[in-house]
């Protein structure tokens, strides 16, 4: 059995600016990462780094089809896919999926965490398509290794 992370929103713009809001690296800059060494697009590597993490991480066998699905690998076990769906009131459906590993406890853990996590960038991501709001930025300071939030 192969464990799966799902996450789900709708956002209130066009699947072209919602399409361009994940692959364009100024703007997932506003609400997910915090560096990126390029735009997504097929068959580009890239690294992203995240404001918490000290660790840079390398997006690969990215694969996109426009205005409609983005994937990637950044953990040699797992795809994670990102559909978009027009709705009739030109809303934008976002569906994340990452799924791959092996049911274990540890693979559990992972799935459960990988949701949340999926479900908190999706949140971000409204907030920011929709309303310019940056909820990620300092969230996660306290994660940061040998620093004390003040």
């Amino acid at each position: 059995m192969k464990l799966e992370s799902n996450a789900t929103i709708q956002i209130q713009k066009p699947i072209e600016e919602v399409f361009e809001g994940i692959v364009n690296p100024e703007k997932m800059t506003k609400y997910f990462i915090s560096e990126s060494s390029g735009r997504l697009e097929t068959g580009k590597e890239v690294i992203w780094k995240f404001p918490e993490f000290e660790n840079k991480y390398p997006i690969k066998e990215v694969k996109i089809e426009s205005n409609s699905t983005i994937s990637f690998v950044w953990d040699p076990e797992t795809v994670v896919k990102i559909t978009l769906e027009k709705l009739p009131d030109n809303s934008t459906i976002v569906r994340v999926n990452e799924n791959g590993k092996e049911l274990n406890e540890n693979n559990l853990k992972w799935a459960l965490e990988n949701s949340g996590g999926w479900a908190n960038c999706l949140a971000c991501m409204k907030a920011y398509l929709e309303y310019g709001i940056q909820l990620r930025q300092g969230a996660y300071d306290f994660m940061r290794k040998n620093e004390t939030v003040k």
